[in-house]
């Protein structure tokens, strides 16, 4: 996924009230308030003075011009912050057999009905195959060595959404739980057991009962996201490292 308009750098300020950062421009020096399009913790990457990427829009009917898009990080690395990008991603992805799980899928559905009032990311068919029922989660936590970690803060909805797989499999159809690290400096995945014990709990309870895991990584620059390769995902750790 490219962006049309190309992204311009800033510095944050200060991000609050969840959809909200004042930044500054590093070509004009104004300051500027962009649209923040993650409710969730964004933990370590919402400093002060962090070099961020926004995208820039001309709509009327938009009140703010800006939308933050990426973080940058040390060492030349980046962070999808926009929680609306992973799974177009993803759509990207299915659509183009790059997902060899999923490759033999050629019918990609978003957003289907299922479970008790909530909607799988994408449901895939494809005759003689049973029904793929994906969902996708972004992952955005880093805290020791190339350990990516999910969930970044409790998750009620991630839970409900595993105990729904669970029941998708247990009706005959493949459940997938697909995670895309949107981050580029982690090489695995892992559970962030002490952020939420019972999120950490569900994802054991749904691999035991047939929910397929799997996690891919994210090629980011400014130019835009695109899925790059097949991560593994480890064992819970009995207690993570805090942020301090």
């Amino acid at each position: 996924m490219r962006f049309q308009t190309p992204l311009i750098p800033a510095r944050l300020i200060r991000r609050y009230k969840r959809f909200l950062a004042d930044v500054v421009l590093e070509d004009t020096g104004e300051e500027v308030t962009a649209h923040c399009p993650n409710p969730g913790a964004m933990l370590g990457l919402k400093g002060d003075g962090t070099r961020v990427w926004l995208e820039p829009n001309d709509d009327p009917r938009k009140k703010l011009k800006y939308g933050w898009r990426f973080a940058e990080l040390s060492g030349g690395h980046f962070a999808c912050v926009d929680t609306g990008l992973p799974n177009r991603v993803v759509k990207e992805a299915l659509l183009a057999g790059q997902i060899s799980e999923l490759s033999n899928y050629r019918n990609v559905r978003p957003e289907v009905a299922y479970g008790t009032g909530s909607r799988v990311d994408f449901m895939l068919s494809q005759d003689g195959l049973p029904d793929a029922y994906v969902e996708v989660k972004s992952v955005t936590l880093r805290r020791e060595g190339d350990w990516a970690e999910f969930p970044d803060c409790v998750t009620a909805r991630g839970a409900k959404h595993l105990q729904e797989l669970i029941e998708v499999a247990q009706a005959g159809a493949r459940a997938v739980m697909l995670y895309l690290v949107s981050r580029t400096d982690c090489g695995k995945l892992r559970m962030a057991t002490d952020l939420d014990p019972n999120y950490a709990q569900t994802f054991d309870l749904a691999r035991a009962n047939g929910v397929e895991m799997i996690c891919y990584a994210s090629h980011i620059s400014p130019d835009g996201i695109t899925l790059a390769n097949a991560l593994p995902i480890g064992p819970d750790p009995q207690s993570g490292p805090r942020v301090a």
